[in-house]
């Protein structure tokens, strides 16, 4: 009898069509009535395919008796109870390192997109303001500028690389200093204060909640810009709009939000911030390759192999 999982997100066809073949799969997110699905086959769940974005709480995890793997696409965690699997002996796998290539590419797209004023040009360009107006304003050179990553990890570091080939200055900060050739910087206000845009590249969940307040944004000031390319929750969003709005920083490029996909109205009435849907490591090469890491973890797991990428 083929072991059974829940799906509470799909992955790619090609990745859904070979976990058909070796499991038999509940779709939550198709179901009619999820709890009454839930209820109905919860006691033979053996493992859970989820995302980053969907999560897996303790709430479900007390109804899955006989759960033995959560499989999850995205290398967010946040929204996974990570204790409590771990307090069941449930392992948790996601899919790192397939994805630092395209989230770090989007990571300059949003610097230059922001700072080159690609957006306003395409829009300058559309609507005619050229012929009639001349040559749009001025935008701000990436060249000789400094960027300010706070978390040199994985896709920080791969940010870093992209970014020192356009000739910006690096520095960074986090929880120590790492053999790079990159400036430390221990006091994040002092990072601010150095760059000409700041870069969250850091984990979300509680310990970086609201990381960026106030107080940063401050210190990074009026010419500056900040990129997130982390969790919404690392940026204090009240403070954010407000530092926009007053212009108190040069402006924002936000590929996440804190209550995504439904952001704060007032990000779109700024004319200083470059949003993005959450879409960084969307592209069809890095998808598939994460939902592919997805169905091999299971696969692992099932035939008594060692987990590819376990979260510890």
């Amino acid at each position: 009898m083929k072991p059974e999982l829940l799906v509470l997100k799909p992955l790619l066809p090609r990745q859904m069509e070979q976990l058909d073949g070796h499991f038999t799969l509940h779709h939550v997110y198709q179901a009619p009535a999820p709890a009454d699905l839930i209820e109905s086959v919860g006691p033979r769940i053996r493992g859970v395919v989820t995302s980053g974005a969907t999560g897996f709480g303790q709430d479900m995890l007390v109804r899955l008796p006989a759960l033995e793997i959560v499989a999850s696409s995205g290398v967010g965690t946040d929204s996974i109870d990570i204790p409590a699997c771990h307090a069941r002996g449930v392992p948790v796998t996601n899919t790192p390192d397939v994805l630092n290539d395209d989230v770090a590419d989007l990571g300059i797209a949003l610097i230059l997109g922001a700072m080159r004023q690609l957006a306003q040009g395409h829009a300058y360009t559309r609507d005619g303001s050229w012929s009639r107006k001349g040559p749009m304003a001025l935008t701000r050179s990436v060249c000789g500028k400094t960027l300010g990553i706070v978390g040199l990890g994985r896709i920080g570091k791969e940010l870093a690389e992209r970014a020192s080939a356009l000739k910006m200055k690096i520095a960074y900060t986090g929880r120590k200093p790492q053999d790079t050739p990159y400036d430390f910087v221990a006091d994040l206000c002092e990072l601010a204060g150095r760059a000409d845009v700041l870069a969250l590249t850091c984990p979300g969940g509680a310990a970086t909640r609201h990381l960026i307040d106030a107080r940063v944004l401050a210190a990074l000031g009026p010419e500056s810009w900040v990129v997130n390319l982390s969790r919404g929750s690392v940026i204090d969003e009240t403070a954010l709009i407000d530092a926009l709005q007053q212009g108190k920083i040069g402006g924002a490029a936000l590929d996440v939000f804190e209550n995504e996909p439904h952001i704060n109205p007032a990000f779109s009435t700024l004319e200083n911030v470059l949003l993005y849907p959450h879409h960084a490591s969307g592209t069809v090469e890095t998808r598939d390759a994460m939902s592919q890491l997805v169905v091999d973890n299971l696969l692992a797991h099932f035939g008594g192999q060692s987990l590819l990428t376990p979260v510890r």
